[in-house]
C-alpha cells in the first residue's frame, strides 16, 4: 500500500512535504514525495492521512507493565525507601491474573499513545506466554537475589528457561543493592541483552558511600549482606561486579543503564571508557515524582552516549505517554531542541536494541512501524509534536494498521 500524509518525519533526513511511504508486507519498501510514488506505484492501494504528521513509532527504552494497576494507588513518598515499602504491600495483594490484566491494560495504554515497541521489565516471565502483545516488545525478567545469593544460578536459568521462546528478550538483575555480583555475571553470560536500574536515588548513593541511611538500614534489617557498602559510588560497585572475569562479561556489553541521577565524576570517567556499549534511560516524570537529584544530560551528551526515555511504571508516573515524557523533558531542558527530544524515543531507542533491529525511523528496508497526529497550527513542526497530547489515533505495526 501507498501511506500519505501531510508531511513526513523521517528521522534520516529533512522532513518530506507531501509525503508517503511504500509498504510491503511488514517492512517500507519506499519513502519520498507522495506524486513520484504513485506514479511509479501506481496500481497500490492509497492510505491518505490528510492534514497530519507521519512519522516513526515510539519506542519506550523503560517499562514496568506489572503495575499499571498501581495507578494513583501509593501516596507520595517521604522517601525512596517509603516508596519501596508501599509498592512491596501493593504488590502482595495482587494474583498473577492481576499482573496478567494489568500488562495488557498497559500494552493497550502504551499503544493509545503512539508506542509501538517497548522494553517491558517484568517479575513475573512465567506469565508471558499467556499475553499477547498488540506491540513490538523487550521482555527482560526482572532477577532480585537478595536474601540468598546462593541461588543466582538456579534464578537466571529459570528466567532463560521461561523466556528464551520469545522472539525478543532479555534479562534485568534490578540493582546493585537487590542483586548479588554472581546474579548479575550469571545474567550478563546467559542473555542475549541486559539492563538494570543504577544509581537511581540518593539513598542508594549513601548507602553504597556511607554505610548510611534509610535505604541501608531497611536493606540490613531484611538481612541483606552488607559488606558491599564500602565507600564506593552505586555506578562503580557496578564495576567492580566484573573485574577479573573473562572479556565476554565486560560491564557495559548490551547493558541498558536505566536512571543514573547520581553519578559523580569518577562515574563519568567510568562511562567515558566504555561509551561506545552504553545506553542510558532517563524517565523524566518518575525522576521528578521523587524529585531525584537533577539529571547530568549535558555532561553524558558531551560524552557521547546514546541516552533515550521511558515511562518507568505507574506506580511513579500518570500514564504511559512518551509524549508526556517529551514535554517534561523539555521542561528539565528547554535549551534542547524538539528534534533532539523526538530523536530520544525514536532513534536513540531502537540503538538500545542493536543496530540489527531496523526501526526508529522511516526508511527503506525498516520495519512499518508508524503513527500518524495532526499538525495543523502555527507551530514549527518538531514543536508541534513534542507538544502533541491527545492518543493516537493511527497506528501501523509492522504493516499492520491499528486504528
Amino acid at each position: 500500500m501507498i501511506v500519505r500524509a501531510k508531511i513526513l518525519i523521517p528521522m534520516d533526513g529533512p522532513p518530506i512535504e507531501n509525503g508517503a511511504v511504500i509498504v510491503s508486507g511488514e517492512r517500507i519498501r519506499s519513502v519520498g514525495k507522495f506524486p513520484d510514488l504513485r506514479k511509479e506505484y501506481a496500481h497500490e492501494e492509497i492510505v491518505d492521512l490528510g492534514e497530519q504528521a507521519l512519522l516513526p513509532g515510539l519506542i519506550n527504552a523503560h517499562c514496568h507493565l506489572d503495575y499499571t494497576c498501581l495507578r494513583g494507588k501509593i501516596s507520595l513518598p517521604k522517601s525512596f525507601t517509603d516508596w519501596i515499602r508501599a509498592i512491596n504491600a501493593e504488590k502482595a495483594k495482587l494474583s498473577a491474573q492481576d499482573y496478567i490484566a494489568s500488562i495488557d491494560q498497559g500494552f493497550a495504554e502504551a499503544k493509545r499513545f503512539g508506542t509501538t515497541t517497548i522494553a517491558n521489565l517484568t517479575a513475573f516471565p512465567e506469565l508471558v506466554l499467556q499475553i499477547q502483545s498488540p506491540i513490538r516488545t523487550w521482555w527482560f525478567a526482572e532477577l532480585i537475589d537478595i536474601r540468598d545469593s546462593s541461588r543466582a544460578k538456579e534464578i537466571v536459568d529459570l528466567a532463560v528457561e521461561q523466556l528464551k521462546t520469545q522472539k525478543r528478550w532479555g534479562l534485568a538483575p534490578h540493582t546493585p543493592f537487590t542483586a548479588s555480583a554472581d546474579l548479575y555475571r550469571r545474567s550478563a553470560q546467559a542473555a542475549p541483552l541486559l539492563t538494570t536500574h543504577l544509581a537511581e536515588s540518593r539513598e542508594e548513593m549513601s548507602m553504597f558511600c556511607d554505610a548510611k541511611g534509610e535505604l541501608y538500614e531497611f536493606l540490613r534489617e531484611i538481612g541483606r549482606d552488607m559488606e558491599d557498602c564500602r565507600g564506593t559510588t552505586p555506578m562503580e560497585r557496578f564495576t567492580e561486579m566484573f573485574r577479573g572475569v573473562p572479556p565476554s562479561f565486560d560491564m557495559t556489553k548490551d547493558w541498558i543503564l536505566t536512571h543514573l541521577n547520581e553519578i559523580g565524576a569518577q562515574d563519568l570517567d567510568l562511562l567515558r571508557q566504555s561509551k561506545p556499549d552504553v545506553s542510558i534511560v532517563h524517565c523524566p516524570r518518575s525522576h521528578a515524582y521523587f524529585d531525584h537529584s537533577p539529571f547530568q544530560f549535558q555532561k553524558l551528551r558531551e560524552l557521547g552516549l546514546n541516552v533515550c526515555l521511558g515511562t518507568d511504571s505507574l506506580a511513579s508516573n500518570q500514564d504511559l505517554s512518551l509524549f508526556a515524557e517529551m514535554r517534561s523533558f523539555q521542561k528539565e531542558f528547554p535549551d534542547v531542541s524538539p528534534e533532539e527530544i523526538l530523536a530520544m524515543v525514536t532513534v536513540n531507542s531502537a540503538q538500545v536494541f542493536g543496530p540489527e533491529n531496523a526501526f526508529g525511523k522511516i526508511s527503506a528496508g525498516f520495519l512499518a512501524d508508524l503513527i500518524a497526529i495532526p499538525v495543523a497550527g502555527s507551530n514549527p513542526l518538531f514543536e508541534a509534536v513534542v507538544a502533541f497530547e491527545r492518543p493516537v489515533e493511527w497506528t501501523m505495526v509492522g504493516g499492520r494498521i491499528s486504528i
